[in-house]
């Protein structure tokens, strides 16, 4: 009882000094700067006035849009395990967003799509939930991956050619290593049955061996379909908060910032808020443009995207957990 203490304690220790390292580097970042909070407010103001407010409503009007690639991927997903219509989908896409915005890399999502399902194998609900998931990050590896070249060999490669070369191998290599996984997610599951202490969960992911080539490729297509609705709104803020660049440095930035922020671990408990603007503000610092203004557009990114979209999901969270105390009547 005392070492499982003990570990938790650790564990609650080190998300804390994680939490706080990554604050602390954010004020650090932006703050440091005298009239810091007057510029700050100068830009908002600025982009309140600008004739280009449209773009903010163009960017809110694709957030169902967002959403909806995510729920067509959990459609085609859910269906393995149980009949399942499209607006179901939906509304279990919400319900995971919502409880997985207070928990650390959107744990929480899990439960949510679970919580949905009618049937009692529910846990079998893991390796498909898992494995859509996992098809996200490989889209985000694939795109980043070349927006991360871009600035290896505009800013690094005459410098450290040898160095950046070794890191463009590196993402050839994970790219597809990736790709192989997913491609062959069998192979996911024997390694899990492989090894003693995860046996027990085979049956839990099992369903990830079950999904055809042709399905996963499909879930790969919706995968990059999001991808690029999130890489349009990204680049619609940064231009509604004065950044102007051309189009390929907008879509290394974007797609650089997207690889960082879902490669580096984080326990932020606020959907990995923090990890994304610290990989923005990096990245198009590079591309000499101000720190505050790419922090504006990331954290609209952040709210309208995520804390917008789990506020509403709240509604369908409490649907389900009436629904839940009416069958137990």
């Amino acid at each position: 009882m005392n070492i499982t203490s003990n570990r938790r304690f650790l564990l609650l220790s080190g998300k804390i000094l994680v939490v706080l390292l990554t604050l602390f580097l954010l004020h650090q970042a932006i703050f440091t700067a005298p009239d810091a909070l007057l510029s700050w407010r100068n830009i908002l103001q600025t982009a309140l006035d600008s004739s280009l407010t449209g773009l903010f409503l163009l960017v809110a009007i694709l957030i169902p849009v967002n959403w909806g690639f995510e729920a067509s991927k959990w459609h085609l997903l859910g269906n393995k395990l149980e009949p399942m219509s499209y607006a179901r989908a939906y509304r279990a896409v919400m319900v995971g967003l919502t409880l997985g915005f207070i928990t650390p890399n959107r744990l929480g999502d899990y439960a949510g799509r679970v919580l949905e399902l009618k049937s009692r194998q529910r846990l079998e609900a893991i390796g498909a939930i898992f494995i859509g998931r996992f098809c996200q990050l490989v889209a985000t590896v694939l795109v980043g991956s070349l927006g991360l070249l871009y600035f290896i060999l505009r800013f690094y490669w005459a410098a450290y050619p040898r160095v950046g070369l070794s890191v463009v191998f590196l993402l050839l290599a994970l790219t597809a290593a990736m790709l192989v996984l997913l491609f062959h997610s069998k192979a996911m599951v024997a390694v899990v049955a492989a090894i003693k202490p995860l046996r027990p969960f085979v049956h839990y992911v099992a369903i990830m061996g079950e999904y055809t080539t042709s399905e996963i490729s499909r879930l790969l297509l919706l995968s990059l379909g999001r991808y690029f609705v999130f890489l349009i709104q990204f680049i619609l803020l940064l231009i509604l908060f004065g950044v102007r660049l051309n189009p390929v440095e907008y879509a290394s930035g974007v797609a650089g910032t997207f690889f960082l922020k879902s490669v580096v671990p984080s326990v932020s408990l606020l959907s990995d808020l923090g990890v994304r603007e610290l990989s923005a503000m990096y990245l198009f610092g590079l591309l000499g443009e101000e720190r505050l203004h790419v922090l504006s557009a990331s954290l609209s990114l952040w709210l309208l995207n995520i804390a917008v979209p789990s506020a509403v999901g709240l509604y369908f969270v409490l649907r389900l957990r009436l629904a839940r105390k009416g069958v137990t009547a």
